[in-house]
């Protein structure tokens, strides 16, 4: 595994909740320390990191949350009901491992079970099962033991996985959107170290993106840049289930850069953003991919409508099966994507003034 793999499974086995980034957020002022001038961690639980210039003010955000669940109720033999907190989707946690986060930093295993489909007659089984109806089990033999073992009303799910490699530098696993958001802003950090940079840098590991994109519109309210990247995964059209009329990028082919969003409900980038982009990612020769999306919003929306409006759009990896546990991606499309943020940083002077 290499050192950019390393780093993605640091941050992806990273257990991280939306609204609950507080072990991803030491992680990632760890890493950006020694690669900026100023860290700090803002009300909203914003990890930031600041490398100053005398150019243009570039932010860079990166969601640092997980989809996941919390405990809602705990029956009289100890098995637990739970509401999702993000995207989790019935078919996708069905029979899945999960991580039970109780309390005084209690962690137990756990499984999501149902219905028993032997017990089930033919109408049942061609029915999806309902997240309403199915169940956490931990091992707990009653209300009062699950209570012992630390779990309560309140206590988080997360997925038990952890990232492994695949064929031809793909790799698979959980939280994936968007640690691989993460990584790739680290990295780009790590490529501009010690090199002279006109741009003043804002990078911020954003929290609870999952849940309404709250912490990118606090720090860009705070921070203010004269421009904006918002990094991410996005959905291909190269597997099967999906097709390339509903997305034109593959996995693989290098990162994408979003002309727009949710069909235009979302970011719609500026021109001069996506000149910028593409005329660094040209002269640097590192492949891109343009990408119109009709799905769901990224950070991007709420950073571009902030205050009187901040030119941004959207550098992401390609990933499949997103919001399930086993995200996959290619890390050469982490690779390229952290390269072309390194580069259109160091050539934002080209293209935006300081307001």
């Amino acid at each position: 595994m290499n050192e950019i793999a390393a780093l993605l499974k640091t941050f992806a086995d990273t257990h991280g909740m939306s609204g609950y980034e507080d072990e991803v957020a030491a992680l990632l002022l760890r890493e950006m320390e020694p690669l900026v001038d100023e860290v700090r961690l803002d009300t909203m639980g914003n990890a930031i990191g600041i490398r100053n210039g005398d150019g243009p003010t570039v932010m860079v955000a990166a969601h640092m949350d997980e989809i996941g669940a919390m405990v809602s109720h705990i029956d009289d033999d100890g098995f637990l009901k739970i509401v999702p907190v993000g995207g989790w989707t019935d078919q996708t946690i069905l029979g899945q491992r999960v991580v039970i986060h109780g309390k005084d930093g209690i962690t137990l295993a756990g499984v999501i079970g149902s219905r028993p489909p032997h017990l089930m007659d033919a109408d049942e089984r061609k029915k999806m099962i309902k997240i309403k109806d199915m169940f956490v089990d931990c091992g707990a033999t009653s209300a009062a033991n699950a209570a012992e073992l630390g779990v309560e009303i309140g206590s988080l799910i997360t997925a038990d996985r952890e990232l492994r490699p695949m064929a031809n530098g793909f790799v698979t696993g959980k939280a994936l959107d968007n640690r691989a958001g993460v990584v790739m802003m680290i990295w780009a950090l790590r490529l501009l170290k010690g090199k002279k940079v006109r741009a003043t840098v804002q990078a911020v590991g954003t929290v609870q993106e999952e849940v309404g994109l709250k912490g990118a519109r606090t720090s860009a309210y705070g921070l203010t840049p004269d421009v904006a990247i918002a990094t991410d995964v996005t959905i291909p059209g190269d597997n099967p289930g999906a097709s390339k009329s509903e997305s034109a990028v593959a996995a693989g082919k290098g990162p994408s850069i979003t002309i727009i969003d949710a069909a235009g409900r979302g970011v719609i980038a500026p021109r001069s953003v996506i000149r910028w982009l593409r005329e660094t990612a040209d002269s640097a020769s590192i492949p891109y991919q343009l990408q119109v999306g009709n799905g769901g919003n990224t950070d991007a929306t709420v950073i571009s409508i902030t205050k009187s409006g901040i030119p941004c759009t959207v550098i992401a990896v390609p990933a499949r099966y997103i919001h399930s546990p086993v995200e996959v991606l290619s890390l050469r499309d982490l690779e390229q994507g952290a390269r072309l943020i390194a580069a259109s940083i160091e050539s934002a002077h080209k293209y935006f003034e300081p307001r």
